[in-house]
C-alpha cells in the first residue's frame, strides 16, 4: 500500500508539471492558434462559396442548355451579372489570399518575437537569480555589520565607562597632587627656616669658638713670650733652619727661640677652603702641586662648518677628546691604537700614535696637565702613556670583560675604570695596584668623576653615583633607555646623559633630578657607546646622532642650536669640544673624523 500511495504521488506530481507546462506554452501560442483558426474557417468559406458559385454556374450552364432560345435577353443579362459576380468574387479571393499571406508572415514574425521574449526571459530569469543572490549575499553582510555595530556600540559604552571612571581617578589624583604639594612647598619652607637657625646657630657658635681659640692663643703667645722654653734636641732642625734663614739674609721679626704653634695647626685636618674652587695635579703619579682649575671658556663658538675631514684609523674611530690645552686632538679607533694629532690653523696634522694596546680603544682621557693620556680597550685592561715621548708607562689589568670606560679623579694620581663584566675599580697609580673593586650589577658603558664621587652609566638604564670612600651607591636615577655616555659641565653641578632612548637629559646634581631633556625629529642613539660632551661654559650640548648629523642644543634656551649634515657618512661615535671653544672634533664608524669651527 505504501508503495502504491508514492507511485501515485510521483504521478500526480507528473501530471501537475505536464498541465503546468502547457498552461505556460500555450497561452504564449493562443492568440496566435485563435487568428489561425479564424483564417481557416474564412478559407473554408470562400472554398464552400467558390464550389457553390461553380455549382450555380453548372445548373445555370444545363438549364441554358436545355432552353435556349427561351428568353435570349434575359439569359445574355444574367451571363453578364455572372460574370460581374466572378470578377468580385476572384477580387474577393485574391484580396483574401493577400491577407491569408500577410497573415502568415505576421505569425512568423510574431514567432521570431516569441523565440526572442523567451530569450529575454530566460536572461531575465538568469538576472533575477543573480540578483536574488546579490540581495541575500547584501543582507548578510547587513546582519554583519549590524552585529558589528552593536558590538562597537557596546565597547564604546565601556570605553566611555572607563573613561568617566578614570576621569573620576585622575580629578582626585590632582587634588591629592595639588595638596602634597602644598605640603611639600610647607615642609620644604619649614625645613629651609630650620636649616636657616641651625647656619646661624652654628655660625654664632664658630665665631665664638674662634674668639676662644684665639683668645686662648694671644694668651700662650703672651706666657711664651715672657717665659723663654728651653732648646730640645727635637729642635735642632727649626735652629738650623732659622740659621740658614739668616745666613741667606731672610729675617722673620715674629720668630722666637724655640718651637711655638702657629695659627695653621689650629686648623683641623681634612679642612678644604670654600672660597677657592683649585685641583691638585699630581706630576709622576706622587707629587701633587697645587694648581687652580682652568676657567670656564668665555669664548665658545658654535660651529657651522667642517674645516679638515681625514682618515683617522684603518677601520672604526670609537673615541676622541682634546687636550687641556686644545692644542692635541686623540683619537682612539678599532685599529689597537691612538693617534696623536696636532691642531694647526684649523687642520690636524699628524703628530704620532700611542701603541700597546691588544684590541680596540672605547675611551680616551688626559689628565689635567695634558701630561699623560688614558685609554681602555677591549682586552680586559686600560693603559696610560706619556703624551711628549709616546712611551707606554702603565697596564693596568684585572677586568674580566673589556673595559668601556676610565678616567682620572681629580688628584690624577687615581684612576676609576669601568667594565663589560659589571664591575668599577679604583686604582692607586703610586703603588699600580687596584685599590677596591665595586659590583655594580649591570655592565658600565660610560664614568665622569668628581673629587669623591664616581658616576656611572649603565647597560641596565640607570646612573648610579657611588661614594669612593664607602665602596657604596650614594643614589641611582633610571632613564627610559641604556646609557650611553655620561658628561659633567664645568663647575660639576650638571650630569649630561645620552641614553638609547635617543633622548640627551641634563641632571642637576643639586636636587638629583633631571632638569632638561633635549631630542629632536632626525636624532637617534647609534650605539650603546655613543658620546655626547657639553660645551666649555656648559651653554651648549653636542650629539651625533646615527645618521651621521651632529646635533647641537642651546642649554639655556632648550632648543636645537644647529644641525651639521656635510661631513659623516656614517654613524657619529664620540663628540669632543674644545676647552678653548673654537673647535669640535668628532669620529664615525667608518674611519673618518671631523673638525669643526665656524670659520
Amino acid at each position: 500500500m505504501a508503495g502504491r500511495g508514492v507511485g501515485c504521488l510521483w504521478k500526480r506530481h507528473v501530471v501537475e508539471q505536464l498541465k503546468q507546462r502547457d498552461r505556460v506554452q500555450r497561452q504564449a501560442f493562443e492568440e496566435i492558434i485563435h487568428q489561425y483558426n479564424r483564417l481557416l474557417e474564412r478559407s473554408d468559406l470562400q472554398v464552400v462559396f467558390s464550389e457553390r458559385l461553380q455549382t450555380d454556374k453548372y445548373e445555370h450552364q444545363n438549364r441554358h442548355d436545355l432552353s435556349p432560345g427561351v428568353d435570349g435577353g434575359r439569359s445574355d443579362s444574367l451571363q453578364q451579372e455572372m460574370a460581374q459576380m466572378r470578377i468580385k468574387h476572384q477580387e474577393e479571393l485574391t484580396e483574401l489570399h493577400k491577407k491569408r499571406g500577410e497573415l502568415a508572415q505576421n505569425v512568423i514574425e510574431l514567432n521570431n518575437q516569441i523565440q526572442q521574449k523567451d530569450k529575454e526571459i530566460q536572461s531575465n530569469e538568469a538576472k533575477m537569480q543573480e540578483y536574488h543572490q546579490q540581495i541575500s549575499r547584501l543582507e548578510g553582510e547587513c546582519r554583519d555589520l549590524r552585529n558589528s555595530l552593536t558590538d562597537l556600540e557596546r565597547a564604546n559604552q565601556t570605553l566611555r565607562d572607563e573613561y568617566d571612571a578614570l576621569q573620576i581617578t585622575f580629578s582626585a589624583l590632582e587634588e591629592k597632587l595639588r595638596k602634597t604639594t602644598e605640603d611639600n612647598l610647607e615642609l620644604v619652607t619649614r625645613w629651609m627656616a630650620e636649616k636657616a637657625q641651625e647656619a646661624n646657630r652654628l655660625n654664632a657658635e664658630n665665631e665664638k669658638d674662634t674668639r676662644r681659640r684665639q683668645a686662648k692663643l694671644q694668651k700662650e703667645l703672651a706666657d711664651a713670650a715672657k717665659e723663654p722654653l728651653p732648646i730640645d734636641q727635637d729642635d735642632d732642625i727649626e735652629v738650623l733652619s732659622e740659621e740658614a734663614a739668616k745666613g741667606t739674609g731672610e729675617t722673620s721679626p715674629s720668630r722666637q727661640p724655640g718651637r711655638t704653634p702657629s695659627l695653621s695647626d689650629s686648623v683641623q685636618p681634612g679642612f678644604v677652603p670654600s672660597d677657592s674652587r683649585r685641583r691638585r695635579s699630581v706630576n709622576s703619579f706622587g707629587s701633587p702641586e697645587a694648581a687652580e682649575a682652568p676657567a670656564a671658556c668665555a669664548d665658545v663658538r658654535v660651529p657651522s662648518t667642517a674645516l679638515h675631514i681625514f682618515d683617522a684609523h684603518d677601520g672604526e674611530v670609537n673615541a676622541v677628546r682634546f687636550s687641556p690645552g686644545s692644542r692635541l686632538l686623540a683619537t682612539g679607533g678599532m685599529d689597537r691604537r691612538v693617534k696623536l694629532w696636532e691642531v694647526v690653523s684649523g687642520r690636524c696634522e699628524p703628530k704620532g700614535a700611542l701603541t700597546g694596546s691588544n684590541a680596540g680603544i672605547t675611551s680616551i682621557e688626559f689628565d689635567s696637565a695634558g701630561t699623560y693620556l688614558l685609554a681602555a680597550s677591549n682586552d680586559f685592561a686600560s693603559r696610560i702613556w706619556t703624551v711628549d715621548d709616546f712611551r707606554l708607562r702603565h697596564t693596568l689589568t684585572g677586568h674580566s670583560g673589556k673595559v668601556l670606560s676610565a678616567r682620572f679623579l681629580l688628584d690624577n694620581a687615581r684612576i676609576v675604570s669601568g667594565s663589560y663584566d659589571r664591575t668599577l675599580k679604583l686604582w692607586d697609580l703610586r703603588s699600580k695596584v687596584c685599590m677596591k673593586t665595586v659590583f655594580a650589577g649591570s655592565s658600565c658603558n660610560d664614568i665622569v668623576c668628581t673629587e669623591q664621587c664616581v658616576m656611572s652609566g649603565h647597560f641596565d638604564k640607570k646612573v648610579r653615583f657611588w661614594d669612593i670612600r664607602a665602596e657604596s651607591i650614594v643614589h641611582e636615577l633610571e632613564l627610559l633607555g641604556r646609557v650611553t655616555s655620561l658628561d659633567l659641565n664645568h663647575d660639576r653641578t650638571e650630569l649630561l646623559t645620552c641614553s638609547r632612548d635617543d633622548l640627551v637629559k641634563i641632571i642637576d646634581l643639586r636636587t638629583n633630578a633631571v632638569r632638561q631633556t633635549f631630542n629632536a625629529q632626525g636624532f637617534k642613539c647609534g650605539s650603546d657607546f655613543t658620546r655626547v660632551t657639553f660645551s666649555p661654559d656648559g651653554s651648549y650640548v653636542a650629539a651625533g646622532s646615527a645618521d651621521g648629523v651632529l646635533y647641537i642644543w642651546n642649554v639655556l634656551t632648550g632648543k636645537l642650536e644647529k644641525t651639521l649634515d656635510k661631513g659623516h657618512s656614517s654613524a657619529i661615535n664620540s663628540v669632543s669640544w674644545s676647552p678653548s671653544g673654537a673647535y669640535v672634533a668628532s669620529v664615525e664608524k667608518g674611519s673618518k673624523a671631523v673638525l669643526w669651527s665656524d670659520m
